[in-house]
């Protein structure tokens, strides 16, 4: 990926207080007005601003447009809306950054709403554009669906599973401190980048603040949104889930772990609830429970190791104390003694079975060895080789 950032001999440029970034990937019929608003919107500021038009490969002369008008056109080759920001960021000389879309359905008038709070000392300023936040939706600028489900509930779910403090996750217009996005690092390419920095920003503890804004309809004739509803939200959940192994991994295996021991509970003693005898095969059920919960908490712990080590999550206080409690050496103990008992119900039933001469044997009787044997065995087993592995992850994290 090659950027044309304007710079001369080698040096960088000297910092000024402000960059506007637009993405662009053939917008010839909105860019030119994009550009004249934001133009009048910083022309207070004189030299001490810019306007960047990050172009992604426009083939409708959106760049002859953009320079002609006196914006910096920064060519990016890698396909993305994440990589035509992350580019025009790259070659952005100011303090602070503003993006937006080169649609038309931002007004770029609205920016020194967002320098306003940046000034204020908020390392990222979202705008609203839902009447929840006292945003404004004007009429056919965003469909139904979008409007009434997608973007208010997964405005709600970063909220409840990451504390970001924003009613409008998908506002594409946004203003931040250029250090702090180098802090938060981010990685998407795609159209996900908008919501990696609300997350990031949320989980490195953020200063936020959130502006009213409107959202017009898009002015794009020669061709339709790039935005594709379906695809673009699983991707988002898709994305949530990732940064997320507490809701991925380690909550549905904890529940798994307490369905399963509490079919151990009832079916040990052959318990009836409700009519029905609980038995070995309920065991066997429980077992998988517990199996495979197990093995999902342990997925969260490698994720959450992983993720921190990449700096792709921020460092968490309870890493450190899971390593100094949650030693390998300990890991190793429990994981044989886990083993090890296994091995000795296992070995009862066989006991069992030599005493009746190798012959036909009582099926719930045995099973009740069997089963919990095989169980505890296997968790042994995976608690060792985990140990293993998440002492080599965290030797990265170190």
């Amino acid at each position: 990926m090659e950027a044309n950032c304007g710079q001369i001999g080698g040096e960088s440029p000297a910092e000024i207080e402000l960059s506007v970034v637009m993405p662009c990937l053939n917008e010839a019929d909105t860019v030119a007005a994009c550009i004249k608003k934001a133009r009048a919107a910083i022309e207070p500021l004189g030299d001490q601003a810019e306007i960047i038009i990050a172009d992604n490969g426009s083939t409708d002369g959106s760049q002859q447009i953009a320079a002609e008008l006196g914006a910096r056109v920064v060519h990016v080759s890698e396909k993305g809306y994440g990589s035509a920001l992350m580019e025009g960021i790259a070659a952005a000389r100011g303090r602070f950054v503003i993006m937006g879309d080169a649609d038309e359905s931002y007004d770029f008038g609205e920016i020194p709403k967002f320098l306003k709070k940046l000034r204020e000392g908020y390392d990222i300023v979202q705008g609203c554009r839902l009447p929840s936040g006292g945003g404004r939706v004007a009429p056919g600028a965003m469909p139904f669906i979008h409007r009434w489900w997608g973007n208010p509930m997964f405005s709600a779910l970063a909220t409840w599973w990451f504390g970001a403090p924003v009613h409008d996750v998908y506002c594409g217009m946004r203003g931040f401190r250029r250090d702090w996005y180098r802090r938060i690092d981010q990685r998407c390419i795609g159209m996900e980048f908008a919501t990696e920095m609300i997350i990031k920003s949320s989980l490195y503890k953020g200063r936020f603040s959130e502006v009213p804004i409107t959202l017009h309809p898009d002015g794009r004739k020669a061709h339709a949104p790039h935005l594709k509803t379906f695809r673009d939200g699983w991707r988002t959940l898709r994305f949530f889930l990732l940064y997320s192994p507490r809701w991925l991994f380690l909550i549905p295996g904890a529940i798994l772990i307490a369905l399963g021991l509490v079919g151990y509970s009832l079916a040990m003693p052959g318990v009836t609830v409700l009519g029905a005898h609980l038995d070995a095969h309920t065991l066997l059920f429980s077992s998988l429970a517990l199996i495979v919960g197990y093995q999902s908490i342990f997925f969260a712990i490698f994720t959450k190791v992983f993720a921190v080590s990449e700096h792709l999550l921020p460092l968490d206080p309870r890493l450190e104390r899971f390593f100094n409690v949650l030693t390998l050496e300990r890991g190793i103990a429990s994981g044989a003694l886990a083993c090890l008992t296994g091995a000795f119900l296992l070995g009862m039933a066989v006991h069992i079975w030599f005493r009746g001469g190798f012959g036909p044997l009582e099926y719930g009787t045995t099973m009740r060895w069997v089963v919990p044997g095989f169980t505890l065995f296997a968790l042994g087993f995976q608690t060792i080789w985990s140990s293993f592995f998440v002492s080599i992850l965290g030797m990265r994290r170190k």
